[in-house]
């Protein structure tokens, strides 16, 4: 049989397993992405049926994966909610990056991966999934929730975040020079603020630009822009995904609604290809030696994310019970934190341990966070309901 057949029989086979598996995690009332990742590992490096050699059309699908996802979260937001959410979150930003970048940090030096493993295994903590917290929120109807806008508000700064930090890890893991480093991130923050002022005072030009009634020429248009604009970032030092996240901002009213829509099968298509590719990439092997580490990560940062969540809801004056809802829902972590592992380990400067951590990570939080929204809003009213009972009691 000829190398060509050998391939298209193989992707059949890698599509249809994922179609299997999105479906079996909606049943299951879970996100696929643990699925997925497990999918890869089970047919990757060291797998139970290692996967021939289909690399060239997996990688390039999976970086189109990225693009797509960062594509699609920019095209959630207008320019005015992000400047509006960034004043707003600005101080509970700044706190998430403490509590939940601090646990990553500190295990990536204890496993003495030293100051480039700390800030890959950092940035894998500290950013929450938007794609499953959205999700989660429309599933459990808390989208007309007061705390819901605390939640998007620290979504939209831990995105901004990523524009920064995503060239300074791209520029340490690729061995730059820290003049080159600082370079990368001044190009980065100038292109930020550039496309920020643009989307604020010309939106409608960039949106007219793409924007069509004929859906094909849609489709090609927008798609094009994206990965024309990825591509351009990345020549610039500054991240791919970036690129596409902040011409998703650019585009705004009925054209990102229209765009959201005719993108979102492709979306979900390649970012499924990128999170099996990513588990093709990890030995199964390497997980149980960090599965303790991962397990302590995924407890230590559950409680970070949701004291987040509870202080910049309380801040709000949000009552108890949102507070609680707020901090259960930033709880997921997903496709940023594979991202970044990804990109590093992709370098080859930091070690394949980390992969493995990573992995183990993603597949316990992205199980995880959606289950603990889910519980939490019955068990902070059990116990409401139970400390009356207990003053009583006492004063008895």
């Amino acid at each position: 049989m000829d190398h060509t057949a050998i391939s298209l029989i193989q992707l059949g086979a890698v599509f249809f397993g994922l179609g299997v598996l999105g479906r079996l995690a909606g049943k299951i009332g879970m996100s696929p992405i643990p699925l997925y990742l497990v999918g890869g590992l089970a047919f990757g490096q060291g797998g139970l049926i290692p996967l021939g050699d289909i690399g060239d059309f997996t990688h390039l699908a999976s970086e189109i994966g990225v693009v797509l996802l960062l594509l699609l979260l920019g095209l959630e937001y207008s320019a005015a909610e992000l400047v509006t959410g960034l004043k707003r979150s600005w101080m509970a930003g700044l706190l998430d990056i403490v509590l939940n970048a601090a646990p990553g940090v500190a295990v990536a030096l204890l496993l003495g991966w030293g100051p480039v493993g700390a800030l890959v295994l950092g940035g894998v903590t500290y950013i929450s999934s938007s794609g499953i917290i959205a999700k989660v929120l429309g599933d459990l109807g808390r989208l007309g929730n007061r705390e819901t806008p605390v939640v998007l508000s620290i979504l939209v700064f831990e995105d901004l975040v990523m524009a920064v930090y995503l060239p300074i890890l791209t520029a340490v893991v690729g061995g730059v020079s820290l003049l080159g480093g600082a370079q990368a991130v001044g190009i980065s923050l100038l292109v930020i603020t550039v496309v920020l002022l643009v989307a604020l005072r010309f939106g409608r030009y960039v949106s007219a630009l793409v924007d069509s009634k004929d859906r094909e020429v849609f489709l090609l248009k927008v798609l094009g822009a994206a990965l024309l604009v990825a591509g351009v970032a990345s020549a610039m030092q500054v991240s791919a995904a970036v690129g596409a996240f902040l011409l998703g901002i650019a585009i705004s009213g009925s054209t990102a609604e229209n765009a959201t829509k005719l993108l979102e099968p492709l979306r979900d298509l390649f970012a499924a290809v990128f999170f099996v590719v990513f588990g093709l990439n990890t030995n199964p092997a390497s997980i149980p030696p960090v599965l303790g580490w991962a397990i302590l990560l995924a407890v230590a940062t559950t409680l970070t994310k949701v004291a987040t969540g509870w202080w910049a809801a309380r801040r709000q004056g949000i009552g108890k019970l949102g507070r609680a809802r707020a901090g259960a829902a930033l709880v997921a972590r997903g496709e940023f934190s594979i991202v970044i592992a990804g990109l590093a380990v992709a370098t080859g400067k930091v070690t394949p341990d980390l992969a493995a951590l990573a992995t183990a990570y993603v597949l316990l939080m992205a199980i995880l966070g959606p289950v603990t929204a889910r519980v939490v809003e019955p068990v902070a009213r059990a116990l409401q309901r139970r400390r009356p009972s207990t003053a009583t009691a006492t004063a008895s």
